[in-house]
């Protein structure tokens, strides 16, 4: 067990010499990470962040005691809020991703030789340097030229833009301090002109299980504003439930591939994966059409 000199946030714990995260998630749960090192631990203008090395995850982006991807199963995230969008827009030329600090989405994204310009809309500059540092098992190398790194807020960033973005990814954290206007319907709306005519977003949903009051808002929101809403899922284990949702929304029909372009070094996401992610369970199914 390592730790930095300086103090740590009361959710990173000794216990019997042990060092332990304890992610609060609600009332009755609590989740508990056996931590190796931290390796890296700063406050930034926004929230605190942290890089933990644990035993059963690998290395972890941990903000204001939450964990946002591992080593180990941030590519499932990562994969899921991008190639199955960009397998639904296949002439996707420009891609906005808003937030997404942890730069997975948009390692995943430049696989994509036919996209012209990836930018990558992230408020904390703090989260990406670490995770560019400290994590990149999840970040990989970003030396590619079409991504653009802008540190802005999301929510102001696509304000007056009109017709811009083929997809746009919405890469948010939970919603609670910074990334809680990213689930606003006035955002959506933003979300929505900032597309061209042909144009789609994705956003993460949260979980089925533990939040689906949030989802079918989420839901709710986005179907006011396009045509065409499908909601996906995968299985993460590190986020609350392992069960967690995506929602599209599109201005055109969504139509399947007859032949997906997956790039053939994914390790979660296929052709069936890919088809099959849009089969909900009967719970969920349900709770979206009342």
């Amino acid at each position: 067990m390592k730790h930095q000199g300086n103090a740590l946030p009361p959710y990173v714990h000794l216990d019997n010499g042990e060092l332990w995260l304890t992610e609060d998630d609600r009332d009755n749960l609590k989740i508990s990470y056996r931590i190796k090192e931290v390796i890296f631990a700063e406050p930034s203008d926004y929230q605190h962040v942290m890089i933990l090395d644990s035993y059963d995850f690998g290395r972890m982006l941990v903000l204001d005691g939450v964990v946002q991807t591992t080593s180990i199963d941030g590519h499932i995230y990562n994969e899921m809020i991008t190639h199955v969008p960009l397998q639904l827009h296949p002439e996707a030329k420009q891609a906005l991703i808003i937030g997404g600090g942890d730069c997975g989405a948009a390692r995943e994204a430049a696989k994509y030789d036919r996209l012209e310009t990836i930018e990558m809309v992230e408020i904390d500059e703090k989260v990406v340097h670490a995770c560019k540092e400290h994590l990149p098992a999840v970040s990989g190398n970003l030396s590619d030229p079409r991504v653009k790194f802008i540190y802005d807020d999301g929510v102001a960033f696509v304000q007056g833009k009109e017709g811009v973005y083929d997809v746009i990814m919405i890469d948010s954290s939970d919603p609670v301090g910074p990334a809680e206007a990213l689930f606003s319907s006035e955002f959506y709306a933003n979300v929505h002109r900032a597309l061209k005519e042909d144009g789609l977003m994705v956003c993460q949903s949260q979980s089925p299980i533990f939040h689906l009051d949030i989802l079918k808002r989420t839901y709710r929101n986005i179907r006011e504003l396009f045509p065409h809403v499908l909601v996906y899922t995968a299985v993460v284990p590190t986020y609350p439930g392992g069960m967690w949702s995506f929602t599209i929304g599109s201005k055109r029909p969504l139509d399947f591939p007859a032949q997906t372009t997956i790039p053939n070094d994914t390790k979660y996401v296929n052709d069936a994966v890919f088809r099959q992610c849009f089969s909900l369970p009967e719970f969920l199914r349900s709770a979206l059409e009342e």
